[in-house]
């Protein structure tokens, strides 16, 4: 059968009796079952039919948003408070019931009436009272998106027919640029929900002597939304998620935590994953699909939004593309009970091997750009009443006939889409039920062409999920950690790699003074590295050279020595984003960067086995979720006896209990008896050893490390920290390394220092890494590197030395005429590692003289010195890592 013309699916648009409806609803079904592949398209006219849901159904009805060519303005996954062009209005409206003959009303009319505005993110409550959603406007057809009005949440009572925003703009403590989507309700009654308002985070923003502000996603579009936490009433708003950029779609699973898609955007990462936490925010953790993304059409990306919890303890979600996919994708069920991963079963289930993800049709869905013979979801809703059945925002495939005048719209038949050149035709989104188990889907309502009907939600009381009580002090939270803002970080062994133990022979082996020497264990400290907040534009117009070779920035937290069996147990700064580094005696990294972002709430103690390697073809496992990997490190085997070969008396007699690791034993021991209680649990800005577990009498204790910014002999350079921290370190600690403020001066200083009569090292004097001699005549650099701080002729706001260490240089050479430019040299240094290639090879330089040209340069820079070069190295060697700082380059 021919497909409907533009002109019939208008015409239909305009018909609204149920008599037009049935009549006109026959003709459209023919056309669907032309390309259904293989559902049974069916109606749903009678009000009396069993499959009929007789609840509320709620959805938002927009114009299709088209350019000036007639094209779909597409959406994009990582962009939140876009406007979507609406004239008239977009708008929220109920059915009575699922049923075609229902009465539809148009509930935000009485606000929207004569106006511009857009609706979006519709739930209701558990017991089917209640709808929540978010709305913005008026707007004006030139606004932009960043200027108010911005989205706020509205809920909408049934009963009593009345509409409200949940936070009371007159009693609002943030500013109206702040923008609040994707809400859903708790069980307890309030309200989860994705914000700008970063109310903790900016917080601690003042804490460290910052303005506050609404901190920039990883890719500086937009303000990050985050999740938070308010009353019915709109009262008690607080932060509970501190990622850097996007965790929306908040849902909540039977058992009370909250679920949500998580943008996980740090550097190296670029995808959106499930995750889920406490109400409260603690016990933050991986739910599904870190390694799970290459499962859309021929193996291609997706990511994982909308997520809704079914009877069965799966999950629904819609995969797609982030953008350039007609706003809609594939709807797959989720078995995120049993699997971590599509192929990684929890360690629970080691019987399945998957696929966790079970497309919700037979039909083909396409995930890639195109057309998609299964047609597209834009949204789904199931209904928890035991019959299997999704209420769905639906599009068939559509293309256009340019053979025909004017062009008509044809289904996506095979014959169809084998042309060359074909053209997709705009989506025609509208609500369905679609009943997986019988295979059939039945209209709720006629498709209307130039029409969008999204975010479909259904007021049916369901089972209402566990109540989880927020954590307070004595009950969850340790009142003094949340006192001084800070958590805790128990790792068990950072050589426990996915749940095998990859200790040099073993655990037990290397936490043994007398089998390992101490001063031979690989890894020796832990470094904390926080994400640096960016701020909009109009606040600093950072210039790309504010970030120099990476495109972030990042702050050090503190320092702190692992044990010998490899155990962490660490204060870290609550409410803040940060990573963890394993690093070896000279305090460089030496495992993979970390991927994620981690949180601590104050108060909160967080547990974990061990370290992972970056998911590979060869690696495809994921981590971070509990119950993914056995510990590989049991503890000790028995209570009150020591450690091998450890102190059995004396202050550093740390007896531990049987299944404790090294560092629980200390610290457990430090928190009953130091002044003040746990300080052993405290970092520290400066990276300082002292072997507190090696019995004397048995074993050679380990040398002692003290890479110390205050030691006056062995540091010259100004503090990247405050002089209070390198003494006292606390929660707001910070160190900022910015290079023409620590690094250049490291070249300029002159050395030996102090001076030796005739001896002069300092790197940028004329006739070393200088572009001019020792009389002041050009002549090629030392080893072709000019280390002076001139304007780069490459860069102008940055330091010729900084292009020349991290980036390819010219060879410079010397010509009757002056100097010319030859082939390029590689760069000095790895931005990201200061263990990789080209540094290693700079650092075996400056300490043993290996590979400099002559003179040797060893002994030129102090271990202290190389301490700073090296951690400046591995957080990414940025140009500058303050974006107030008076000195960093704006636009």
């Amino acid at each position: 059968m021919s497909s409907p013309s533009w002109r019939e699916l208008k015409r239909w648009g305009r018909r609204s009796a149920p008599r037009a409806l049935r009549a006109a609803f026959p003709a459209l079904l023919a056309a669907l079952a032309a390309c259904s592949g293989g559902w049974h398209v069916g109606s749903n006219s009678q009000v009396t039919d069993p499959a009929t849901v007789d609840y509320p159904v709620f959805y938002v009805k927009r114009q299709v948003p088209v350019d000036n060519a007639g094209l779909l303005v597409q959406d994009d996954l990582r962009i939140l408070r876009t406007l979507t062009p609406s004239t008239p209005s977009a708008d929220l409206y109920m059915r009575k019931s699922a049923s075609p003959d229902a009465a539809e009303t148009n509930i935000t009319a009485r606000i929207t009436a004569g106006q511009m505005w857009d609706v979006k993110d519709v739930d209701t409550s558990a017991d089917g009272t209640r709808v929540i959603f978010a709305m913005r406007g008026p707007l004006t057809m030139n606004q932009q998106t960043k200027d108010p009005p911005s989205w706020r949440i509205y809920e909408y009572v049934i009963a009593t027919d009345t509409l409200h925003p949940v936070i009371n703009p007159a009693s609002d403590p943030d500013p109206p640029t702040v923008n609040d989507v994707s809400p859903h309700y708790l069980p307890d009654g309030r309200i989860v929900f994705s914000t700008t308002r970063q109310t903790q985070s900016q917080g601690v923003l003042l804490d460290e002597g910052k303005p506050q502000f609404a901190a920039q996603d990883e890719q500086r579009q937009e303000p990050a939304f985050v999740l938070e936490v308010m009353n019915a009433d709109g009262t008690g708003v607080h932060q509970i998620s501190f990622n850097q950029s996007h965790d929306r779609d908040a849902t909540v699973l039977a058992n009370g935590r909250v679920l949500w898609t998580r943008w996980d955007n740090a550097p190296g990462k670029d995808a959106m994953s499930l995750y889920s936490a406490n109400p409260d925010g603690t016990d933050l953790e991986l739910y599904y699909g870190a390694n799970s993304h290459l499962t859309g059409t021929n193996n291609t990306v997706v990511e994982f939004v909308h997520p809704h919890p079914m009877l069965d303890g799966r999950i629904m979600a819609i995969m797609r593309q982030y953008t350039d996919v007609d706003d809609g994708g594939a709807l797959v069920i989720i078995d995120g009970e049993h699997y971590v991963e599509n192929t990684q079963p929890l360690l629970a289930n080691p019987q399945l091997a998957g696929p966790a993800q079970t497309p919700a049709t037979s039909n083909d869905v396409v995930t890639i750009p195109g057309p998609s013979p299964g047609g597209r979801y834009i949204s789904a809703y199931p209904l928890l009443d035991g019959s299997n059945r999704i209420l769905v925002s639906w599009s068939q495939c559509r293309l256009l006939d340019n053979t025909q005048q004017p062009p008509a719209i044809v289904p996506c038949t095979s014959s169809a889409l084998a042309q060359a050149n074909v053209q997709v035709a705009l989506p025609l989104y509208s609500v369905w039920l679609f009943d997986p188990t019988q295979n059939t889907i039945q209209p709720i309502m006629p498709p209307i062409e130039g029409t969008m009907v999204t975010d479909v939600a259904v007021a049916q009381p369901r089972p209402l999920p566990s109540v989880i009580n927020d954590k307070v002090p004595g009950v969850g939270l340790d009142e003094n950690l949340l006192n001084a803002g800070v958590g805790v970080i128990d790792i068990r062994s950072v050589y426990d790699i996915d749940g095998v133990d990859t200790a040099v022979p073993n655990i037990a082996a290397v936490a043994d003074p007398a089998k390992t020497p101490p001063n031979t264990r690989r890894a020796r400290f832990i470094r904390l590295e926080k994400a640096v907040s960016i701020p909009d534009r109009t606040i600093v117009d950072l210039s790309p050279a504010a970030f120099g070779a990476s495109n972030y920035m990042l702050e050090i937290l503190g320092y702190a020595p692992i044990e010998p069996d490899g155990s962490v147990r660490i204060e870290v700064p609550g409410n803040v984003a940060f990573r963890m580094s394993v690093l070896d005696a000279n305090a460089r990294r030496i495992t993979p960067v970390q991927g994620v972002w981690l949180q601590v709430l104050p108060g909160e103690v967080v547990n974990c086995n061990g370290c992972h390697l970056p998911a590979s073809a060869q690696n495809p496992h994921s981590h971070g979720r509990q119950g993914v990997f056995a510990s590989a490190w049991a503890g000790a085997s028995t209570s009150g006896v020591p450690f091998p070969h450890t102190n059995a008396s004396g202050p550093n007699a740390f007896i531990p209990q049987a299944g404790e690791t090294m560092a629980e034993a200390r610290m457990r021991v430090s928190c009953l008896s130091d002044v003040p209680p746990c300080k052993q649990m405290v970092p520290s800005v400066n990276v300082l050893y002292t072997d507190v577990w090696t019995d004397p009498a048995q074993a050679t204790p380990g040398t002692p490390i003290n890479l110390r910014y205050d030691d006056a002999t062995q540091f010259f350079t100004a503090f990247p920290t405050s002089a209070l921290c390198v003494t006292q370190w606390s929660a707001n600690c910070r160190i900022i390394i910015n290079y023409p403020q620590h690094i250049q001066p490291l070249w300029d200083l002159p050395r030996p220092n102090p001076a030796v009569a005739g001896v002069d090292n300092t790197c940028t004097q004329m006739g070393c890494h200088n572009p001019k001699d020792a009389m002041g005549k050009p002549q090629t650099p030392a080893g072709n590197l000019d280390l002076t701080k001139t304007p780069s002729q490459a860069v102008p706001q940055e330091l010729t030395s900084y292009q020349q260490l991290l980036f390819q240089r010219p060879t410079v050479i010397m010509g009757p005429n002056g100097p010319i430019p030859g082939p390029p040299d590689p760069p000095v240094m790895n931005a990201g590692s200061a263990n990789g290639g080209a540094s290693a090879q700079f650092f075996a330089c400056v300490t043993t003289g290996a590979g400099c040209m002559a003179p040797s340069h060893a002994g030129f820079m102090t271990a202290d010195e190389l301490r700073l070069v090296s951690e400046w190295l591995d957080i990414g060697a940025q140009y500058f890592n303050n974006p107030f700082d008076p000195a960093v380059p704006v636009n």
